[in-house]
């Protein structure tokens, strides 16, 4: 049996949801900057800053103008700012100059740590987000790096209070770099240290030296375990510790510059007494730091907040610093990462891709008799996955080296949270999530050998992709190398998406989910703008029916009529469409398109233009009913395999084989797109022996 046959089993192989980000205009809970989202869509620097030096770290209108110029210091330095904070019950990831003055000016606002932002956000309260929630925050925005002045830590006599702050314990569960000035010197250093060994937090000390600094001592007489000197070496320690997928988070400690730190016995003094002066009056737990940075400042004359003023702004300087060569190592990557297969880079960046479609839970039952009963319960396994065609798609050009926009809605329900935590390495931040949706569920069932009995699914959520949310990205598409689209959005949508890319001359591929909706773009002149479709046989007659074009009434069988059918249907779309990929089940895949050296020309084109037209058969790889798990996603494996190797400039014969192996992959795996997929993975060269492909001329 072949990999197509299971595909195309499955008419619906595709269809199914989409999702986005948590941090999106349309959620309850979260509010994220329109600077902020476009930079992370777009994969550039971006710094989370917290906002308790805003609220209580220091006094009106310091706190105001240290804010912003922190945020300048940021731009200047080619970053995004981000500053966090919770403005009447919503979280936001961004603040505007007027958000900033009223955080500045509140007098009720709380000092909210992780434990804090369920009461805060159900009251409707403000306040500002402290290490431990400006970590969430930016965790869940995808920015992953987040500047402070320095960190809290274990209390003195913490071995027997117990007082020990979040912001450890965050750290060692959330993978984002922390740029401070060390610890506070009013804590328990070396405990602080032992404890964040204990949650595996990577401590490094930025600068020429291990030596670890207490705020505004640049040394605190203990060392870090390591030592980055420059922004490039800080970037590749983020970038291996988020490639390893580790929870846990790193600290970089910068050193208070030299010429603020002469101060630095007087202020430790100061420090000392407050210290004193706080234990005397009863002041305990998270106003122990307010109180003591207050009084440090009176009993210096200022001098302290001269100093930690100084600090914020050398730590958001190197902080920026380290962003920027973050996001130039991470596209770096990327970019080795579609070498090894063509041994020529991309030139494509990162977020020169966008898809927009579906995304959803898909829970896949198989029998485990030849015979399956209707009406009774039947023996077999139950899995769940999360799938969806948009999705599908784009996790697969996400594993083959490229970075895609994805577009897309999901509910504010159990399923959200967990398909966003699957899809944590693409680029979710164009995934809408709605309150009082449901995100889009699919349920098949496979028969013992492996062909789709029956499929059901809940995908009213697509609907909600329209073409206002998705014009809220028009900057992003008119700009992309390809848009790909799936069947699951309303036909105003694709008709939106074609309009722009008819303006821009942007390529299109339009992925038809299934035959219904293998008719969406061929109701209007929408279909002239496409340039690429991935239908089947079936879906291929209904986009002709659609035009009024004649169809067969009954499909051929044999092998040849079935290729003289595809290249026929086929044959009145290539007068708009640049290339055609027919799915044939076990008889494999047709590309039809434009002539060039012997073969079908699957390269992007520039313009339209007269061509002489030609068809390349490939027949399909074998794979077993043994062997087959899942065929969901074979299908979306193809077409998003044989995008990566069209984006990578491959040759045609070596597209299609890569996309021939991803299917086989996901045949073989319990979810769409397998886990396991790389580009070595389906690099044509380590087959031997591949079916000849049959040429034939298109009149």
């Amino acid at each position: 049996m072949s990999v197509l046959k299971r595909a195309s089993a499955l008419i619906l192989r595709r269809g199914i949801t989409t999702y986005q980000s948590t941090w999106c205009k349309n959620d309850r809970l979260f509010r994220v900057h329109p600077s902020v989202s476009r930079a992370v869509a777009e994969n550039k620097p971006v710094v989370a800053l917290e906002s308790t030096i805003i609220t209580h770290g220091m006094p009106y209108p310091h706190n105001l103008s240290t804010a912003k110029e922190v945020e300048d210091i940021v731009r200047a330095e080619g970053a995004t700012p981000a500053t966090v904070g919770v403005i009447e019950g919503k979280v936001h990831v961004g603040l505007s100059s007027e958000e900033l003055d009223h955080l500045a000016r509140c007098k009720s606002s709380l000092k909210v740590s992780r434990r804090d932002l369920p009461f805060v956000l159900s009251k409707g309260l403000s306040g500002g987000t402290t290490v431990s929630a400006t970590m969430i925050a930016a965790h869940r925005a995808g920015i992953p790096v987040f500047v402070t002045g320095g960190i809290g830590g274990v209390h003195r006599d913490g071995e027997n209070s117990l007082d020990i702050s979040a912001d450890l314990t965050e750290l060692g569960r959330t993978p984002i770099a922390v740029v401070s000035a060390g610890v506070k010197s009013i804590l328990d250093i070396g405990r602080t240290l032992e404890f964040l060994e204990t949650h595996g937090v990577c401590v490094v000390t930025y600068g020429k030296s291990k030596h670890f600094p207490a705020f505004f001592s640049p040394r605190s007489g203990f060392t870090s375990p390591y030592q980055v000197s420059n922004p490039a070496e800080a970037a590749k320690l983020i970038a291996s510790t988020l490639s390893l997928g580790h929870q846990s988070g790193v600290l970089l400690a910068v050193p208070i510059p030299e010429e603020h730190a002469a101060a630095g016995k007087q202020i430790e003094e100061a420090i000392q007494a407050a210290v004193t002066e706080a234990s005397a009056k009863g002041i305990t737990g998270r106003d122990v730091t307010p109180f003591i940075l207050q009084r440090v400042n009176e009993l210096t004359k200022g001098k302290s907040l001269q100093a930690n003023i100084a600090l914020i702004h050398n730590n958001a300087r190197v902080g920026s610093q380290i962003a920027c060569a973050l996001s130039k190592e991470m596209n770096e990557r990327k970019l080795r990462s579609q070498t090894p297969h063509s041994g020529k880079h991309s030139s494509q960046s990162e977020s020169d891709i966008v898809v927009i479609g579906g995304i959803n839970v898909d829970f896949i039952a198989k029998a485990k008799a030849k015979t399956m009963h209707y009406g009774q319960t039947n023996p077999g396994s139950v899995c769940q996955s999360f799938g969806g065609v948009g999705r599908n798609i784009a996790d697969s050009l996400s594993r083959l080296g490229h970075r895609p926009l994805f577009i897309s809605a999901i509910g504010a329900d159990s399923h959200s949270d967990a398909v966003l935590n699957y899809c944590k390495h693409m680029n979710t931040s164009g995934v809408a999530r709605l309150e009082e949706q449901s995100t889009a569920t699919y349920c098949v069932v496979i028969t013992e050998s492996g062909e789709m009995s029956l499929g059901m699914g809940d995908m009213d959520i697509h609907q909600q992709i329209t073409e206002q949310y998705v014009s809220q990205f028009e900057e992003q598409i008119s700009s992309a190398t390809l848009v790909c689209l799936d069947g699951n959005i309303p036909v105003s949508t694709i008709d939106y998406v074609c309009r722009v890319a008819k303006k821009h001359n942007i390529n299109v591929w339009y992925e038809p989910t299934d035959a219904q909706k293998a008719r969406k773009p061929f109701l209007s002149d929408a279909w002239k703008s496409l340039s690429y479709s991935s239908p089947n046989l079936v879906e291929l007659c209904t986009m002709n029916k659609t035009l009024g074009i004649p169809t067969p009434e009954v499909l051929p069988s044999s092998l040849e009529e079935v290729l003289n059918v595809a290249v026929a249907l086929s044959r009145p779309l290539l007068e708009h469409l640049h290339c055609l990929v027919v799915t044939l089940g076990s008889n494999g895949v047709m590309v039809c398109g434009e002539h060039n050296a012997g073969s079908v020309n699957l390269q992007p084109r520039k313009q339209k233009r007269r061509r002489q037209l030609c068809a390349v058969h490939y027949p399909a790889l074998i794979v077993t009913a043994e062997e087959t798990v899942n065929v969901s996603g074979a299908g979306d494996s193809l077409a998003g395999a044989l995008m990566a190797g069209i984006l990578q400039q491959q040759d045609t014969d070596s597209c299609v084989q890569m996309g021939l192996l991803a299917a086989r992959l996901s045949l073989a795996s319990p979810h769409p797109i397998a886990p396991t997929l790389t580009l070595d993975l389906v690099d044509p060269n380590k087959v031997q022996n591949w079916p000849k492909p049959s040429f034939r001329w298109i009149d």
